[in-house]
């Protein structure tokens, strides 16, 4: 079984540490590691070290560090262009979408999308996603989570691909970068409108095959085709 993986703000210089907060509530208390154990400490950055439990107390750890380890971010990189979706649709697709590899997620308020963003709340919970699947996925990087944005607010940049049921190209037969950047456009629960798709410019509309999936699978599994060409799996 793979180490539990928590993060922290930055990796100590130890050997010795203590991981408390809430990361030491989940790790003493909810997953009930004890001394002998080992876990994993990452900062987010790419930053990775493997750590023993030295003693277990009421919402903390202490910790004997090993070495660490800097995993390099992907390259090419991939952005995730999500529309928003209501309910908890929008928070599966970014769960699913860290735990398959997206380096980025901006929220899309697409003119097609049911759901309004009117405060902040669906963007923390969006992050705190990504932050759960992070760990549930023992990745050294913490993809970054942007303000939601509309469709003229979009900075769309490198090889661009945008998920379209009636794209003739199939994401399999694409060219794809060797380095760089890849921003994949998954649209919201209504589809992606015409004069949206035409605001795109020189962006290849892909399709996956002939079904149609929800929005909240579709990024995952084309994060996932691209995953396996790109070498990451």
């Amino acid at each position: 079984m793979s180490l539990p993986l928590f993060l922290v703000p930055s990796l100590p210089a130890g050997p010795d540490f203590r991981l408390d907060g809430p990361e030491g509530h989940h790790a003493a208390d909810v997953q009930r590691l004890t001394a002998g154990e080992a876990l994993l400490l990452s900062d987010g950055r790419g930053g990775l070290v493997r750590a023993e439990v030295t003693a277990a107390r009421k919402g903390a750890l202490d910790l004997f560090l090993g070495d660490v380890e800097h995993v390099p971010p992907a390259d090419p990189s991939i952005t995730v262009v999500q529309g928003i979706a209501k309910g908890e649709r929008g928070e599966l697709a970014v769960q699913l979408l860290t735990e398959v590899g997206a380096d980025r997620i901006v929220p899309w308020q697409a003119a097609r999308s049911i759901a309004r963003w009117k405060d902040a709340k669906p963007l923390e919970r969006w992050r705190s996603t990504v932050r759960e699947a992070v760990k549930q996925s023992r990745r050294p990087w913490l993809p970054e989570v942007t303000e939601a944005r509309t469709t003229r607010q979009l900075s769309l940049s490198g090889t661009v691909l945008v998920l379209h049921e009636e794209a003739t190209a199939p994401l399999s037969a694409v060219d794809l970068p060797s380095s760089g950047e890849i921003t994949l456009v998954v649209g919201p629960e209504g589809g992606i409108a015409p004069e949206e798709l035409a605001s795109f410019g020189d962006a290849t509309p892909v399709r996956l095959g002939r079904e149609v999936l929800r929005t909240s699978t579709a990024g995952a599994a084309a994060l996932s085709a691209l995953s396996v060409r790109l070498g990451r799996w």
